[in-house]
């Protein structure tokens, strides 16, 4: 069986990540699925225990990080946010590809645990429309708001480490994009000689 690709996706807070990437795998043709991380940050309204976030105390998330139970984990606006290695293994070695939502610090993080994987990086068009977006959300105040701008010029300056880089001006360009770009891991030589490998045998003679 084909081992699955794995992908991390990060942008600043406001860019359209989660919204994309739920269009990405509501249509995706082949085995996809997002990982879905734990995190010490409170439920939000509408958020729910096990489909958008593992919701876990501060102990249990410290317990679990020193178990060694996390392929990466990082601290986000002062809450802990860590993805499962067992299930991410499970997955990929089932021969499905991985999304993680999740910011540089962990992008970086996996990159150096876990080979290969590809590294998407969403911006925004503007730092206008970024700001316009985090405001239309309406559950922030203006304290809160500037903060998260501030954030995400920080995040913004790590987009040089991303293997692809995504602008998300319009929605579907930018699904578009996505799609794209996980079709073209499927086309590369090692993961076509992966699923291929009985055609390949048989092409040159040797089955």
């Amino acid at each position: 069986m084909a081992r699955g690709t794995l992908y991390t996706i990060s942008a600043p807070s406001g860019a359209g990540k989660t919204s994309l990437v739920a269009a990405l795998v509501k249509d995706h043709p082949d085995p996809l699925r997002v990982s879905v991380s734990h995190t010490t940050r409170p439920m939000r309204p509408g958020e729910v225990d096990g489909s958008n976030y593992h919701f876990v105390d501060h102990e249990a998330f410290l317990a679990m990080r020193e178990n060694g139970d996390f392929l990466e984990s990082a601290e986000v606006f002062g809450n802990l946010y860590g993805t499962s290695r067992l299930w991410v293994q499970q997955q990929l070695d089932s021969g499905v590809d991985v999304i993680l939502e999740i910011d540089w610090q962990g992008a970086a993080q996996v990159r150096d645990r876990i080979q290969p994987n590809k590294s998407i990086f969403i911006l925004p068009p503007s730092l206008e429309c970024l700001r316009l977006r985090l405001t239309g959300r309406g559950q922030d105040g203006e304290e809160v708001i500037e903060q998260r701008m501030r954030e995400a010029r920080a995040e913004i300056s790590h987009f040089d480490a991303a293997d692809y880089l995504v602008i998300n001006d319009d929605f579907d360009s930018a699904l578009q994009d996505l799609r794209c770009i996980l079709r073209a891991s499927r086309l590369e030589k090692a993961q076509q000689h992966r699923n291929n490998e009985t055609l390949l045998q048989a092409l040159l003679g040797e089955a």
